[in-house]
């Protein structure tokens, strides 16, 4: 180890390397912040165009792309952008074939916004056979009167209304003026009824009480109505979550005014409903009609038999009533300051919920603070949970223990209704089944163990802000369709699966992805391209039935090098951990560790054999697009939802329902955080060039204690949290030009915001965290670990993975491992997880 750095402390225990090591220089191994500062150097200064052919730059990279027919690969990247001709080909290569979309995310403002297209009240044009929508790919023949569909063939005839005579080149003479025909992605306006969500089949046995009967037609789109449900009980009116809830939601319906006495404005969306439910042992409706002089309050105390006692002045626009609701929620914490009721019935508060949205669709906010014990779906401690690790019980921890909210969760999304939580406890809530609700219906959850207010409540605000400003869809139905010789297998992420081929998600927001895998049917032409198309039928927050289509033209190859020249690490890694996740329902967590390892050493195995079969065995070589492929699955087997040692179900839980439906991006960067040398930074670094204005931010550096020293202070971010590490040997003046500080000991570390003081590195530090802020669109949680000093520094050294650590290997022992397997298979003629030979290895 070099001179000067500082070791691994003790606590960040994981598995030592048992057998013989081979000989890998520490020095020499690949890194990913080489590819990562390479590709931002590409990418930055210079556009990406979507034509197929070209690697797109990766997903960690600021890039600003060109959309000319393809999507952006902000919106869809695929695991190679050379397809396996083949499945014999896609065996060899063992690169799994899969597609992630995002249909929503945020785009870069130097780039065009989604295009879009009112086609009338027939809707867009649509093949006849595959129901494929119209896009650049297709081909127009017969004059223009007939178009080809690019994914199952079939030619389609062209309405009177859309056709267009063709020019020399058979191209449409409206070619330039349609966005659909040029453009990968398009909003299509639909008004007719034909796309209005349909009726939900009835239940035979109601969840709520209703006086009126099941509807029986589609229903008609309109604004989102968002039901606040808020935890009175004892606990959150202690730990200060109620009031920090309460004055939260003010801050957004109306704005408000910063400590520093700056103002900021109200972020609810315009023409969007409000409602407001309490609930502990009982629902509390509040009529909220602007001519009232005060909410009116509605008691219902029957959990068996649940309905809504109220319908006009349940929902209503905020800025009309804003007397009657800002007096409500001022008033909730103090209304129920003596409370001793400590139990709450989540399971009723999401039935009233449901019979209050249901028809019209919605989004219920839910902010809870107990282990739901009364009501439907009510739960008991899990008294064994530190038992079941390492048997066949362990998946019981991923699976609701009550059927009801599994029920619940699929009312929500046939009524095209979302749910989304914040979790405040201070002890179990059982995430494994409460967080079956948000993640059958698209929503989010929001954990803050232990809430408290003057720790948490920034982070909090930051989150309710983001929920509600960002780009949220609702009422969806999502199906990916691909050309002929290709079909989706399986689906990953947080929705509602619909036999046979859609997918149902009560919402869709910006910040949420939907993977899936896809198998050959049967052979492709090479010399033809393949294709995808995503489409999402949704309505938008004002009321606007839309569909998104996303689409992609692939490259197909019959060649192995090509597959892997063109491979995409970052959609292979976002795979692999949805994958391995969503297997934590039917197998043990030490197996998929396993397979983990298994699957990285075959798609490098699957290298050697067809593109580098000359080299000899011993050597351990790395194909250019996998460089950092070892060091990202061994990163997988230390993410919360799989590593070992003693980690809660609620945590897990937690960790799997965020990775499910994480970008690419943001899973990249919370396998491997970014970590940051804040006493290295150079003079000029993270401050807008004064002609330009232009701010280039610091390179990253290695997750690792063996890059680190003493007298530094670093920065590291995996997209949770953001930890500030100080070295027991700090200099007394970067302490006070960041923190305001000159002693190590007078640091608080309970600090949860930066001092904004006039110095350079504050600055620098200040411009690189409202850097990364705005790209996530919300703030992290801050922490402090003072080397050696705080119990934080625990959660720092298990971010730091190529370290030994998380109850897993070092990067460097793991990168042996898969030397060894390769190296076996090699000389063996075997594969690397087929044989015994290697189950029962030494090593």
């Amino acid at each position: 180890m070099p001179l000067n750095h500082i070791s691994q402390p003790p606590h960040s225990a994981g598995e030592p390397y048992k057998g013989l090591r081979a000989r890998i220089d520490p020095d020499q191994i690949p890194s990913p912040i080489d590819s990562i500062e390479a590709d931002k150097e590409t990418w930055e200064s210079q556009m990406y165009m979507t034509l197929p052919g070209n690697n797109p730059p990766l997903s960690t990279t600021d890039f600003v792309a060109f959309d000319q027919g393809n999507s952006n690969p902000k919106l869809m990247r695929v695991t190679t952008w050379n397809l396996p001709n083949s499945a014999h080909l896609a065996r060899e290569c063992d690169i799994p074939l899969a597609v992630i979309v995002q249909p929503f995310a945020d785009l870069d403002p130097r780039e065009e916004p989604i295009p879009l297209v009112d086609c009338g009240l027939d809707g867009p044009a649509r093949c006849a056979q595959c129901r494929a929508y119209i896009n650049p790919w297709c081909v127009w023949t017969a004059g223009g009167s007939r178009w080809t569909c690019n994914l199952c063939s079939h030619e389609t005839e062209v309405s009177q209304e859309y056709f267009s005579n063709l020019d020399a080149n058979f191209m449409r003479l409206d070619h330039v003026n349609r966005p659909e025909l040029n453009k990968g992605t398009v909003d299509f306006i639909v008004e007719g009824e034909d796309y209005w969500a349909p009726p939900p089949l009835p239940k035979l046995t109601p969840t709520y009480i209703s006086t009126e009967p099941p509807p029986t037609t589609p229903r008609k789109p309109q604004p989102l109505n968002y039901l606040f449900a808020l935890d009175v009980s004892i606990q959150a009116v202690e730990s200060g979550f109620l009031q920090s809830v309460c004055s939260t939601i003010l801050d957004i319906l109306y704005g408000g005014t910063t400590a520093d006495g700056s103002t900021f404005d109200s972020c609810f969306p315009q023409g969007c409903r409000l409602g407001i439910l309490t609930f502990d042992r009982t629902l509390d409706f509040y009529n909220l009609s602007a001519n009232l002089p005060q909410a009116n309050q509605l008691v219902v105390a029957d959990l068996e038999e649940i309905f809504v006692p109220l319908r006009d002045g349940l929902f209503v626009d905020p800025w009309e009533s804003r007397t009657v609701v800002e007096n409500l929620i001022s008033s909730i914490p103090e209304r129920n300051s003596g409370t001793v009721v400590r139990e709450s019935c989540l399971g009723g508060a999401l039935v009233a919920g449901l019979a209050s949205l249901a028809g019209r669709g919605g989004h219920i906010v839910v902010f809870q603070c107990t282990m739901p014990r009364v009501g439907p779906g009510g739960l008991e401690s899990l008294t064994n949970e530190g038992q079941v690790y390492g048997t066949d019980q362990e998946r019981t921890l991923f699976l609701p223990r009550n059927q009801t909210w599994r029920d619940i969760a699929e009312e929500c999304a046939d009524e095209g209704i979302g749910v989304s939580m914040f979790l405040g406890m201070a002890k179990s809530i059982d995430i494994g089944s409460i967080g079956v609700v948000p993640s059958t219906t698209g929503g989010e959850l929001f954990f803050h163990p232990r809430y408290n207010a003057s720790r948490d409540q920034i982070v909090l605000t930051s989150q309710l802000r983001r929920l509600i400003t960002r780009t949220t869809a609702f009422g969806c139905v999502m199906r990916i369709r691909c050309s002929q010789g290709l079909r989706v297998s399986k689906y990953y992420g947080n929705f509602q699966e619909r036999p046979p081929t859609d997918l149902g998600l009560g919402v869709f927001d910006a910040d949420k992805a939907v993977s899936a895998l896809i198998e050959h049917s049967r052979t492709l032409n090479e010399r033809q391209y393949a294709y995808l198309q995503c489409a999402v039928l949704y309505t938008t927050a004002d009321g606007q039935r839309r569909v998104r289509t996303c689409n992609l033209a692939l490259q197909v190859a019959s060649l192995a090098g090509n597959v892997f020249r063109y491979a995409d690490m970052d959609a292979v890694v976002c795979h692999l951990a949805r994958d391995s996740i969503s297997s934590l329902l039917s197998r043990r967590m030490a197996q998929i560790r396993e397979d983990l390892t298994d699957k990285c050493s075959s798609i490098l195995l699957g290298y050697r054999r067809n593109c580098a079969a000359a080299t000899s065995p011993s050597q351990l070589i790395i194909p250019e697009a996998f460089r950092a492929f070892p060091l990202y699955t061994l990163a997988i087997t230390k993410s919360k939802p799989l590593k070992g040692r003693n980690v809660s179900a609620d945590v897990r839980n937690y960790y799997v329902h965020k990775i499910l439906s994480m970008s690419v991006r943001s899973t990249m960067q919370h396998l491997y955080p970014r970590l940051l040398a804040l006493h290295d930074l150079e003079q000029n670094i993270a401050l807008p060039d004064a002609a330009t204005g232009h701010v280039s931010f610091p390179s990253l550096m290695r997750d690792s204690y063996m890059y680190m020293h003493g007298h530094g202070i670093y920065l590291i971010d995996n997209e949770e949290f953001v930890i500030f590490w100080v070295g027991s040997s700090v200099s007394p003046q970067l302490l006070g030009d960041l923190f305001g500080v000159d002693d190590i000991l007078a640091l608080d570390p309970n600090m949860t915001e930066l001092p904004v003081l006039n110095t350079r590195l504050s600055i620098q530090v200040q411009y690189i965290l409202a850097h990364r802020y705005s790209q996530r669109g919300r703030v992290p949680r801050m922490l402090i670990a003072r080397q050696n000093m705080d119990g934080m520094e625990i959660e720092f050294s298990d971010m730091l993975v190529e370290d030994r650590n998380n109850g897993a290997m070092s990067y460097l022992d793991h990168l042996c491992l898969i030397h060894k397997q390769i190296n076996v298979a090699l000389t063996s003629g075997g594969s690397v997880s087929g044989g015994p030979s290697l189950r029962g290895s030494p090593w």
